[in-house]
């Protein structure tokens, strides 16, 4: 069987010194045939190749469709048994399948068992939780980012495994360039993100009101959600400092009475504006389309137009 001179086929040569990929030779050992690869840049030596892959591809995957890879095979066999094996070979006043025919008493017998492919291949998962595998990338849990994974592959699916533990199970793709996820890795990374933020948001707020570290366990205490109040907080801090949340926090603690709230603190906040004769904040939070048009413009120079107007006509 006559090979191009591809990687998968031949990995290193220097004129008729060739070393095969070592899988290679064991899928043409298993089914007994031999290899052999054609000359560099000699495109006559494999022309009816190439001419049986644009029959192939014109007569057979022109405006076919089908449903799945089963499907596409079981299409392929009807094919290559009906109008493949009755046209006329080439070179010869025969059929395809006449010369067949003739040819096949002198075939050796095909192996019961299939060629048993490597079992694992090596993966490594970079900064986002995808594994590439023939030139698809296919979604991993993302515990396992910058981590050495294994994959098992066959015509139907593909496996990430940490050791003996299966991570990932999808369908294989056939396509290039494809991103194929599982719903449940991209909505656990979504939740990882979201908790992260509310977080890094907790961990600021308690920095610059430390009180609030005592509000919020109080509140969770009472079943409030954390989140709610975090972002209540965090709204508070904006509108009127650290030092003033601060001191109506304190306040809040020490009342007895309802648990401690956000709504709760934004009362005494108000509370102690009126104690020193200030007038109530507006708490207004506009639109980002809005906010954008407030923002400041820089005034243009006007003396370029005096200057234009400065230049005698005959110029």
């Amino acid at each position: 069987m006559l090979y191009d001179n591809l990687k998968s086929a031949v990995l290193e040569r220097h004129g008729d010194a060739i070393r095969f990929n070592p899988t290679l030779l064991a899928f043409s050992a298993h089914y007994r045939y031999d290899p052999r690869p054609v000359a560099v840049a000699r495109g006559n030596e494999k022309g009816r190749v190439e001419r049986a892959i644009r029959y192939i591809r014109d007569n057979f995957f022109a405006a076919r469709s089908f449903k799945d890879l089963d499907d596409l095979n079981t299409q392929a066999d009807a094919w290559c048994d009906g109008m493949a094996a009755d046209r006329m070979c080439p070179g010869l006043d025969m059929t395809v399948r006449q010369a067949f025919e003739l040819e096949q008493p002198y075939l050796l017998p095909l192996p019961d068992n299939p060629f048993a492919w490597p079992a694992l291949t090596a993966v490594s998962i970079g900064k986002t939780p995808y594994a590439r595998f023939d030139l698809n990338d296919y979604s991993v849990p993302h515990a396992y980012v910058r981590r050495s994974l294994s994959i098992v592959a066959t015509q139907k699916e593909v496996r990430i495994l940490d050791g003996a533990k299966v991570v990932a199970c999808h369908v294989r793709s056939y396509d290039k360039a494809a991103q194929v996820e599982d719903a449940a890795h991209i909505k656990a990374l979504a939740d990882e993100k979201r908790a992260a933020r509310r977080h890094s948001a907790t961990d600021r707020l308690a920095a610059a009101v430390p009180a609030s570290t005592a509000l919020l366990e109080r509140a969770a205490k009472n079943g409030h959600s954390l989140q709610s109040a975090v972002i209540g907080l965090s709204r508070l801090l904006q509108h009127y400092g650290a030092s003033e949340l601060q001191a109506g926090i304190m306040e809040v603690l020490a009342l007895e009475g309802p648990s401690p709230h956000p709504n709760a603190v934004q009362l005494i906040l108000e509370r102690r504006r009126e104690r020193r004769h200030q007038p109530p904040l507006l708490h207004i939070t506009l639109p980002q389309h809005v906010q954008d048009k407030d923002t400041p413009v820089r005034t243009a120079r006007l003396d370029l137009y005096d200057q234009l107007k400065e230049v005698p006509d005959d110029k």
